[in-house]
Parts: structure tokens; sequence; C-alpha cells
């Protein structure tokens, strides 16, 4: 069978490639991008693996109709085997347009085999296999050509070792029971709006000091934010170039509705103040003229009375004991403040807020089910 080069630039190889790809029951995957001075990540590398001696990598600069490489992303009977899948996925769909499907993220599966959910691909590899593979090219630059010695060989040690380690980390697991919470897990990583990151219109519950503004404060910073975003977007640059979250935290707070206001009383440059100042400002005063009804409501750092704190030290015990025996990681039932939020709801009998949590749905749901009967 003709093999294409190790270093795929021309679309044709890139279809050979890919017609075999298709043959085999997974391939192992990854990327290589810089995300320093634009808005959207610029892929450099796209690494595959069919096997531990069959690894390429995908020269996206050179090859700019990537559409074989989303067929063989789309394709369900292919599996797609990566190490922290999220961020790979989006970047994927963003370049080749198709959205992928049966993933396999063995970062999410050491949380199911007794392990961290939170291993590097290294200490994974290391963990599993006993093999060390350099980290020396993580700050390298991936969009410069030629390609090093070096950089090929750390490129293509990410996808090397992948396949064996999904059929190791599989042995491991306890059961069926767990197999099939793991792969409802895995589901989840067919649909986009669980690795997209936040949604535009709830960015502004990210930027730090955000906890401490009130409603209409809140709102200014809601909008500000969606403003921000559509030009980065536009503009293919980083939010931060456009204006800091310190500065619309700033912003929302001093609430000016003039140039002069916000060169005033914030410390919003000159150059930005020309550039945007009637725009920001225009934002703040139409904010203020809303209707207070339509400004978003704080989020209160959730206060547990003494009883409640009883109640989730129980859960919290319960948790630990059951990973412990079925081997998964504790932190995949939820992080801290989920578990607050659930043993606040759950004792306040807020039924509607109780089917949001994701602690009521699922694999969770599951291996909950006595402490829910206990609290009941």
């Amino acid at each position: 069978m003709e093999r294409p080069d190790t270093i795929i630039t021309d679309k044709n190889d890139l279809q050979l490639l890919m017609d075999q790809a298709h043959k085999v029951d997974a391939v192992a995957m990854d990327t290589e991008f810089v995300w320093e001075r634009t808005y959207y990540p610029q892929l450099g590398l796209i690494q595959i693996a069919l096997s531990d001696e069959q690894c390429y990598i995908i020269d996206p600069l050179a090859i700019k109709d990537l559409t074989p490489l989303g067929e063989l992303l789309s394709n369900r009977s292919v599996i797609k085997i990566f190490h922290d899948a999220p961020q790979d996925l989006a970047i994927l769909e963003q370049a080749t347009g198709a959205v992928p499907q049966n993933i396999f993220d063995t970062r999410l599966a050491a949380g199911f085999c007794n392990l961290p959910a939170t291993l590097s691909l290294c200490k994974l590899i290391k963990e599993l296999l006993d093999i060390t593979i350099l980290k020396d090219e993580t700050r390298t630059n991936w969009l410069k050509r030629p390609l090093t010695e070096n950089q090929i060989r750390y490129a293509l040690d990410d996808v090397r070792y992948l396949r064996a380690t999904r059929v190791v980390l599989l042995n491991r697991i306890i059961g069926p029971k767990i197999r099939s919470w793991l792969q409802e897990e895995l589901n989840n990583l067919n649909n986009p709006a669980n690795y997209n990151g936040t949604s535009t219109t709830d960015r502004y519950r990210k930027l730090r000091g955000s906890n401490n503004l009130n409603a209409q404060e809140l709102a200014i910073a809601k909008n500000l934010t969606i403003w921000r975003e559509g030009v980065a977007r536009k503009n293919n640059r980083p939010r931060g170039f456009i204006v800091k979250d310190t500065l619309l935290v700033e912003i929302a707070r001093s609430k000016p509705t003039s140039v002069q206001e916000l060169a005033e009383k914030t410390s919003i440059s000159a150059r930005a103040v020309k550039q945007f100042g009637e725009v920001v400002t225009a934002i703040v005063d139409t904010t203020l003229a809303q209707d207070n009804s339509t400004y978003p409501q704080p989020k209160r750092a959730i206060r547990l009375s003494k009883s409640d704190k009883e109640s989730l030290e129980r859960l919290n015990n319960l948790i630990d004991l059951k990973c412990q025996l079925l081997g998964i990681a504790p932190s995949l039932l939820g992080n801290s403040n989920e578990l607050k939020r659930l043993i606040k709801t759950l004792r306040g009998k807020k039924s509607f807020e109780f089917k949001q949590l994701k602690q009521t749905a699922g694999w969770r749901k599951n291996f909950l089910e006595d402490f829910f009967r206990q609290n009941q």
C-alpha cells in the first residue's frame, strides 16, 4: 500500500492519508497552534497517527482546503483519540467546517481508571506505558517554516502513543457500568456546545471583579463585553487588545456617559478614547436607560448553614468512598461550588433549579442515588 510522506503538504497526499484513515478503527490526533495576537487561534500543525509507526503531520499552511480531514472527523465509524480534546475539537471544527464525532479523550478517560482526570499527556504516558516523551518545544513558533527535526519529533510523539494509551485505559476500567459512564461523558464531545467555551452573552460573568458589581453595573459590563467581542472577532485581534477586562469593569463601575467623563473617571488611554470613546459611552448611556427588570442579577457567594455544611460533608464522604471503590476521580462528580449549590438546592426544595444541575442527570445521578434517597 502506498504511504504518503511524513509531512503532508499536498491535497492529493492528504486524500491518500484520509482514505487509509477511514479504514482503521481509531486514529490519534492533536494540533499545534499559535494564539497570541489574534482572536482565532492560528493553526500550525495537525498530527495524526494510524498506528505507532504510521504518524503524520498535516501542514494547514500549505493545504488550505481541509475538506478530506473534515470528512474523517465527522465519520462516526472511526474513533478519534485526543488528549484533553475540547480545545483541539474547537480549532479543528473552525478549520474544517466539520463537527467531530466519536471522540475518545485520554485525559477524561484517566479519571474513570483510578487516575486523576487532570494528568498531562507526558505524565499519563509515563504512568501507563513507562515511556518518557520530551516536552521541549512547548513554546515554539509552529507557524515558522521549515520545521526543525526537534519540532517534528515533538509533534509526532504527541500522537504516537495515544492508541496504546486508550487500550490500556479501557482495560483498567472496573466493569461495564463504569465504561458506560465514561461513554456518556465522551458522547458530550459530539456536541460543539460542550467545548466551544463561554457564549458571547455570558462572557461578562468571566470578567475578574464582575462578582462585585451590582445589577446595573453588570448590565453595562455585559453590553460592553458583547460589543468588544464583535470588534475583536471582526478585526481578528485578542479581546484584551481592544479593551482589557479590568477596564471594562472600571467603566461599568464609573458609568461615564460622555467622552470627557470616560477620560476623567477611568484609566483608559487617550488612544482608546479617540478610537472607542463615543461608542463606549453610548453603550453606557443606553444601558442606563434600560428597564431595571432587564438587568442581570449578581451571583452571590453560596452561604451554607450549619446543617447545610453537615450535608455537604456527608456528600463528600460518600463521593470519596464510592470513588475509591469504583476507581473514579472525585473531581468528575463536580467542583466545590457545584456541590455546594447541589446541597443548597436540594435542601431548599427548588425543583426547577435542581433539574438544571449536572449531578441530577445521567451517570452522576446514578452515582448519587443513595444520597438523594436519604435527603428527599
